[in-house]
């Protein structure tokens, strides 16, 4: 279905200081959308006013901040919106052997616990509406394990499940759910994975994995072989474009040749095959 009039292709975006959730913004607004970007930062909120947005502060992972955000966005648009774009999120890198509950729970809290409960603020809206779109940004690594970035591939395999039974669970009402999944982008992500997480690893020396760890906390921004694939953030942002104004939105929509590759792997190999070609990651 479409959205019924031009006032109603409003957007919340969630993590927008950089990257795909900044793309994402501005690729909206430029096709006309009304968007109202996250933050959690005040530089970050003050660089989107700057930028011509009217940005909402909210951090996924505290409660208030989320009940709070959700009422500005409704009161900012007139108690209709049109979509919500759930980006914000971060990785934690480390062996799961290495992981304490409390870099679980916090992996957790923002991907999924954070991310459910900001959409739970607008499913009422969107149903008594009619219609609405919900577009969750996963990645290929819900699909396809990463290897010492286990809590985070777990928090997106979680997103991939949740997605699928938010989906059906929303069948007949106008509401329409898709999944993004991207491979290797050209964005921050590692460096703030890196200032996020490493916290959890700093003091880890006897861990069987204390080398690895040491070179990434060292060079958090070295180039990997694989970033030959990596695209823009504007082709994720283009994907979700499509997934709010199509009137057929798909499913799923993978970005990069990785994530279609990670994709086709999963359902035609072998474990024993995606073990082998994932192996090197673990290689010490």
């Amino acid at each position: 279905m479409k959205f019924p009039s031009v006032q109603a292709r409003t957007a919340l975006v969630t993590g927008c200081s950089s990257g795909i959730g900044l793309a994402t913004a501005q690729v909206l607004r430029a096709a006309g959308w009304q968007v109202f970007p996250t933050a959690r930062k005040p530089a970050d909120l003050e660089q989107l006013r700057t930028a011509g947005f009217t940005p909402v502060a909210l951090d996924v992972a505290e409660a208030e901040s989320v009940r709070v955000a959700a009422a500005e966005v409704l009161a900012l648009c007139g108690g209709q919106l049109g979509a919500l774009v759930n980006n914000a999120g971060y990785g934690q890198p480390g062996a799961l052997e290495d992981l304490s509950r409390t870099a679980l729970r916090e992996q957790f809290e923002t991907n999924i616990v954070g991310l459910q409960d900001l959409t739970n603020q607008f499913i009422p809206l969107f149903r008594r509406q009619g219609w609405g779109r919900i577009v969750n940004v996963s990645s290929v690594v819900g699909r396809l394990p990463l290897p010492l970035m286990g809590a985070y591939s777990a928090s997106k395999f979680a997103l991939e499940a949740l997605s699928d039974c938010l989906r059906l669970e929303l069948r007949g009402s106008g509401v329409a759910v898709s999944i993004i999944e991207p491979g290797p982008i050209d964005t921050e992500f590692r460096t703030n994975a890196s200032a996020a997480g490493w916290k959890h690893l700093a003091d880890l020396k006897a861990s069987h994995f204390a080398g690895y760890y040491r070179r990434n906390a060292e060079q958090p921004d070295r180039p990997k072989a694989r970033d030959r694939y990596a695209l823009p953030p504007e082709a994720v942002a283009a994907k979700i474009l499509h997934a709010l104004a199509s009137s057929h939105p798909r499913t799923r929509y993978p970005v990069t040749l990785v994530a279609w590759a990670g994709g086709f792997l999963r359902r035609v190999a072998p474990d024993a095959l995606v073990d082998r070609l994932l192996a090197h990651r673990v290689a010490d």
